[in-house]
């Protein structure tokens, strides 16, 4: 499992994504900044708060923008092998299929563990640079576990988009449904019914803005029966899906 992840890695080495995903990653820091600035502009009076800053930023990165660039990035690491014709010369030595998908998915929690961390980094950058207020201990490590409990929960919810990719081999398939569960958590992002829809949970796991009208086991059942559901079935479909 070691050497599997050690060589996903050398292989990330070398990739452009990783360039890519980084630029992904500063949108919506870099989005929220700049709508700070705009306010500042037109109300020079008015504090910006980092609190106010990490909270939004974290709703970008988990309702929208995450949820897309995980996808592509999840696409990219299940995809690779066959775009590359690799995957054959892989089983041949031979390699495990499970353990062969269960280290991209390590990899891929690294991978979305940085770019959380990357994110709040240059929150509290751009923060220092402009100038905003209200920044204490408790907030740094509010703002850090959110950010981080959000990326983790993103991260179960990856195992949907795996099998979507696995089963296209391709990435717009993967995209269109990452799209349309970024509709649905924009949709939702205001109704009760986000504590039920897998993909906006995170959020509401992260912020702990559960509704009166819901059980808060009602989401952690929902996120984690989705979890397993879409491992379970990546794994039965790769084990059985011929490579040649």
């Amino acid at each position: 499992m070691v050497d599997l992840l050690y060589t996903e890695l050398l292989k990330l080495k070398r990739a452009k994504m990783f360039l890519v995903s980084i630029i992904g990653a500063a949108a919506a820091p870099l989005m929220i900044f700049i709508g700070y600035l705009d306010r500042k502009a037109k109300v020079p009076d008015e504090p910006v708060q980092f609190a106010d800053a990490f909270t939004e930023t974290n709703l970008y990165v988990v309702l929208l923008i995450g949820t897309l660039l995980y996808g592509v990035i999840t696409a990219y690491l299940f995809h690779r092998e066959y775009a590359e014709d690799t995957l054959k010369n892989l089983l041949t030595i031979p390699v495990p299929r499970i353990r062969l998908m269960v280290s991209k998915l390590l990899l891929l929690f690294l991978w979305m563990l940085m770019l959380t961390l990357f994110s709040w980094s240059l929150v509290l950058l751009l923060g220092l640079l402009a100038g905003y207020e209200g920044l204490s201990i408790g907030v740094v490590t509010d703002s850090i576990q959110q950010f981080l409990i959000g990326g983790a929960l993103l991260f179960l919810m990856t195992t949907p988009t795996m099998f979507v990719t696995l089963l296209f081999k391709n990435y717009v398939p993967t995209i269109i449904f990452t799209a349309a569960i970024t509709m649905g958590n924009v949709a939702l992002a205001n109704s009760e019914y986000r504590v039920l829809f897998p993909w906006s949970i995170p959020h509401v796991i992260a912020t702990g803005s559960f509704v009166s009208q819901y059980p808060a086991y009602y989401s952690y059942i929902s996120i984690i029966a989705v979890s397993l559901l879409g491992f379970a079935v990546s794994a039965i479909y790769f084990k059985r899906a011929d490579v040649g």
